[in-house]
């Protein structure tokens, strides 16, 4: 029996639509571990109607899904790994641990890694009880 509420279920598949995940769209996970939220994983690939894909995938995806926590290391390394498969317009979303929770991340940390990464932060949300996520997309280049 699964402990998960009807609301719990809706508040996830409600996050991975306000990720703007949509059917169809091909995601990559990266960071995973047994700490992050099955739930929210399970609603964006029910979203997605697909299985996110990892980093061995080796084709372009239209947005990662970056699970990151305060001792993983180094947040500008790892953001312009998240770069490499990742097609032209899309976006980056960085899940972190909420503040008061273990491995949680500054915001200042984000906000000075994102720059260097050569991105642009845009959002913010809480898509789960444990974890938000912040939306980094490369800024647009202008011809």
């Amino acid at each position: 029996m699964s402990s998960t509420t009807g609301g719990e279920a809706a508040q996830h598949s409600g996050a991975a639509a306000r990720l703007g995940f949509t059917k169809g769209m091909v995601i990559q996970e990266l960071g995973w571990d047994d700490d992050v939220d099955d739930e929210l994983r399970v609603a964006i690939e029910d979203t997605i109607d697909a299985d996110l894909v990892d980093g061995e995938y080796g084709n372009v995806v239209e947005a990662v899904v970056l699970w990151w926590r305060d001792d993983d290391g180094d947040l500008v390394d790892a953001l312009v790994d998240a770069l490499t498969d990742l097609v032209g317009g899309g976006a980056i979303w960085l899940l972190t641990p909420k503040v008061g929770r273990s491995g949680s991340v500054d915001p200042a940390d984000i906000a000075e890694a994102a720059p260097v990464a050569g991105l642009s932060q845009t959002t913010t949300a809480a898509v789960s009880k444990d974890w938000a996520a912040t939306r980094l997309v490369a800024p647009k280049t202008v011809h």
